[in-house]
């Protein structure tokens, strides 16, 4: 069973996440592909999906003209596997506001149910690395790596807490949702990827 993984390519990290993907599929020993998304058409024939990194609010506007937010949505909640990291996590959330500026009113998806504040651990000067263990997927000492990261305040009964950094959650699950509040595609590591292309495989098997 061969697999496609479609990266929106709106605005972001779109390239490191094509790499981790076809370094997964290689170490998982999937047939497949990753390819980049961005109209409605190339959204609906992905078998997993990825939101990467960026200005989420310029996703948000960028996506809403090519109607992809529709479609992303349709997929997402159609129970295709999606992966949303930093921004692409703010992009799936039920609720954003801004550490600074409060309410944002942006557009999102709405499929994650958790509440997120942007920016949470500050600016682009702010970066950090740390190590955190994801008991979920079998990793200890992941490298997880933040840029201007947000913060996941508040998550649903449906949620599922993968890892957390300073008692805070920085990964979560909701039935076939990911969300990661740092960068897996930074990581030398692929096992969130990996993951990704897994519950791909057991929502083609239905």
């Amino acid at each position: 069973m061969e697999v496609t993984v479609g990266v929106a390519s709106f605005q972001g990290d779109v390239e490191e996440h094509l790499s981790a993907t076809r370094e997964a599929l290689k170490r998982v020993n999937v047939g497949g592909r990753a390819v980049t998304v961005k109209l409605p058409e190339e959204i609906e024939a992905a078998d997993a999906l990825i939101v990467p990194g960026g200005e989420s609010t310029v996703m948000g506007r960028l996506s809403s003209h090519t109607k992809a937010l529709d479609a992303l949505r349709r997929k997402i909640l159609a129970g295709t596997p999606v992966l949303g990291t930093c921004a692409g996590l703010i992009l799936l959330a039920k609720r954003v506001y801004d550490r600074v500026v409060g309410e944002t009113g942006q557009s999102t998806l709405g499929v994650l149910d958790i509440l997120v504040e942007r920016n949470t651990y500050g600016r682009q000067r702010d970066s950090f690395e740390a190590l955190i263990d994801i008991p979920a997927l079998g990793l200890r000492e992941y490298r997880a790596v933040f840029i201007r990261a947000p913060g996941i305040i508040e998550t649903g009964e449906n949620v599922e807490v993968l890892a957390t950094l300073s008692g805070r959650p920085v990964a979560v699950r909701q039935r076939s949702i990911l969300g990661t509040t740092f960068h897996p595609e930074l990581s030398e590591s692929t096992a969130i990827h990996e993951e990704l292309i897994r519950l791909a495989l057991l929502q083609k098997s239905r």
